[in-house]
């Protein structure tokens, strides 16, 4: 399943991210693989929303949808 697959209040491992400029963008944000975050909210044609530590960060589709990621927690 990849990030932009999650719904709302959803918690979820980040699994892998694919490419190093990916990676390198999601490290921006504070995303690593085998991170924990929730899904706050899903825009629709919009942003993902999730929150990490008390932080709410917007993830562009097209950045969630490379970032793969387990399951509920």
């Amino acid at each position: 399943m990849t990030l932009d697959r999650m719904k709302r209040g959803q918690r979820c491992r980040i699994l892998s991210i694919p490419s190093e400029l990916i990676r390198a963008q999601a490290l921006r944000f504070g995303i690593a693989e085998g991170e924990v975050v929730t899904c706050c909210e899903v825009i629709p044609a919009g942003p993902v929303v999730i929150s990490k530590n008390r932080q709410e960060i917007a993830i562009g589709r097209g950045l969630a949808r490379q970032i793969e990621v387990e399951g509920s927690f």
